[in-house]
């Protein structure tokens, strides 16, 4: 059984040559399927727009050159995407599972970088009139001046926008892109870029490291605690498009924060690739947290390679809402590699009409007395297929590790489906791990129960989904349990908005 991130045998090596360089180196069912579709009219719309820089249709070494020209980038940088590339075009399409849904996505047809500018601004006023409309219609200004330390928004290949509030700046805290990461702090991007999700870690992370552009750069310095979330919002526009954000996250030591990402795409009749990477690093003492809320247009292929490490005492938490996508991929890991850390991956994956949600979580206990903790819930509507995998490890060589995971799935239609894929290795007697799974249908006599209360068929069954999703709902921010609420409502009337 194959779990990973496309991978388990590069991941485990990736554990074994230490991930990260030491501190000094550089019956209704008609109804219950009508009311469970989710709200994408608010990114399903597009403009056309007129790219700076278009690297046009298909793969090649040109084309990664195209992308590294248009950027200006350092020797070795050309270099680490040329070698990514190769490994890329070396690797062959996983054929364990979802082999059937890969084979409807031909490499040979996406468009790899397409920019209107290389600057990302830092006043809203600066950003180009189409593009801040798309933005505004998403309501990013608006969540930026309510609730966040900082914003970055990103069009297509290239941040549009990007600031962060002088407050935090003048503690030290670094929010800016890879580009410019890059080139302004190349001392601690360098010592960590790819390290925790090297290259050669599965097909997709070498296809990310080849093209790579946009993303998120955070250094949070030692002791520093951002009280405010940063959130980056990820826009693709574009037909035939891939999108492959690079974010790189390091919390140094005592340090702590809160990432929030949201996604959005308009619905194309051809297929749409999102393929990013994050790597997370919390040094010790240090926490970061991660939230995703995704709503992508059912064309869209998400094949994504999510993972942290966490040093000695140390915390990642992982909070994920996957909606919308053709398939999604997608295995959100821990890596504890230091005494006392903590992981955690908390999920909600909604799989509708003619969708599969492959997701899951990975915990990698590499050090003595770490702990563990995944929730994953899901649902499944009309033919949809929601599936976790998950991986848990833990050797005798780190005692006193422990780990708790609980899978639940909810089936809306008969002929709905879910799949649950635990693979677990424990060994040692004083390591422990436990597993619960349940699958359950919502029931006729429920719905009938509800309704004679004064409910309507789709309220009642509004009630249901959202009270068996509601104890993972809270654990999102306010502003963003709104957002969940509305995109699993029942209530729609059969609209998209």
């Amino acid at each position: 059984m194959h779990t990973s991130d496309i991978s388990d045998d590069a991941f485990e090596n990736t554990v074994a040559r230490g991930v990260v360089p030491s501190g000094d180196e550089g019956e209704g069912e008609s109804a219950a399927t009508e009311a469970v579709r989710v709200d994408r009219e608010k990114g399903n719309f597009h403009y056309k727009e007129d790219y700076a820089f278009d690297a046009g249709v298909g793969l090649s070494s040109a084309v990664v050159d195209y992308i590294s020209n248009a950027k200006g980038e350092l020797p070795w940088v050309r270099l680490f995407r040329q070698r990514a590339l190769q490994i890329f075009e070396n690797k062959p399409l996983p054929t364990h599972w979802a082999s059937a849904d890969l084979a409807e996505l031909d490499f040979s047809k996406i468009r790899y970088y397409l920019a209107k500018g290389q600057r990302s601004r830092r006043s809203w006023n600066e950003v180009p009139d189409d593009v801040k409309q798309t933005f505004e219609r998403l309501g990013i200004p608006e969540q930026e001046r309510k609730f966040l330390a900082g914003v970055e928004a990103q069009f297509d290949s290239e941040s549009a926008y990007s600031r962060m509030k002088d407050e935090f700046a003048q503690q030290g805290v670094i929010f800016v892109g890879p580009d410019e990461g890059l080139v302004a702090h190349e001392q601690i991007f360098r010592k960590f870029f790819g390290k925790v999700v090297p290259p050669d870690d599965n097909k997709f992370a070498a296809l990310n490291s080849a093209v790579f552009s946009g993303g998120s750069f955070i250094y949070v310095p030692k002791g520093v605690k951002v009280t405010q979330p940063l959130q980056a919002y990820f826009r693709i526009n574009a037909e035939r498009f891939g999108q492959f954000e690079r974010t790189l996250i390091i919390a140094d030591e005592g340090a702590e924060l809160t990432y929030m990402e949201g996604c959005t795409a308009p619905k194309f009749d051809t297929a749409t690739l999102h393929s990013a990477v994050v790597e997370l690093v919390a040094l010790k003492g240090a926490t970061i947290q991660y939230i995703t809320v995704q709503n992508w247009a059912t064309n869209v292929f998400n094949l994504v390679t999510k993972r942290g490490v966490a040093e000695a005492g140390a915390q990642i938490r992982w909070i994920d809402c996957n909606i919308g996508s053709r398939l999604t991929m997608k295995y959100p890991a821990v890596v504890l590699k230091g005494e006392g850390a903590h992981g955690e991956v908390i999920s909600i994956a909604l799989a509708s009409d003619n969708q599969r949600q492959d997701t899951g979580a990975k915990m990698i206990h590499a050090a003595p007395r770490t702990t563990s903790n995944i929730v994953s819930k899901s649902i499944s509507v009309g033919n949809g297929l929601a599936s976790y995998r998950g991986r848990v490890w833990m050797h005798k060589r780190f005692p006193g590790c422990k780990n708790n995971t609980q899978c639940d799935a909810l089936l809306i239609n008969a002929n709905s489906r879910t799949d649950t894929y635990p693979a677990i290795t424990v060994s040692g007697g004083q390591n422990s791990t436990q597993h619960e799974a349940s699958v359950s249908r919502v029931g006729v006599e429920q719905i009938f129960y509800m309704m004679q209360r004064g409910l309507s068929e789709a309220e009642a069954m509004s009630l249901a989904v959202n009270g068996f999703i509601n104890d993972l709902v809270r654990e999102f921010p306010i502003e963003y349990s709104a957002e969940l609420k509305r995109l699993v409502e029942l209530e729609m009337e059969g609209s998209v908005g």
